[in-house]
């Protein structure tokens, strides 16, 4: 999935209010992190994931195979925090930050 650099710009003024709502460490992308990632993204679709990791090499293959296992789309990777994008099926506007954080 790509977004326009309108989307991008949108999602990162959202994003900026997120906190991360996980955290992948030394164990990676575990069964339960990979169900996690499922949820928060059904729910929310924007969301911030800290990344803690030895090297930037080892962030990149990270963020590529977070994006690639969730069908999401990096919108922002800055230090160890990810912005990850992926759309609903059907979204809740009580949960999606889309609906819930409107850029001001």
């Amino acid at each position: 999935m790509t977004l326009s650099n309108a989307d991008k710009k949108h999602f990162r003024a959202i994003g900026h209010q997120l906190k991360p709502v996980i955290t992948i460490a030394e164990k990676g992308l575990t069964e339960n992190i990979q169900a996690e990632l499922e949820r928060a993204l059904n729910d929310h679709e924007l969301i911030k994931i800290k990344l803690v990791t030895a090297d930037k090499t080892e962030k990149t293959a990270l963020v590529d195979e977070i994006c690639t296992l969730t069908r999401g789309s990096a919108v922002q990777s800055i230090g160890h925090v990810l912005l990850l994008y992926r759309a609903a099926k059907k979204q809740d506007p009580k949960l999606s930050n889309l609906v819930r954080f409107q850029a001001k």
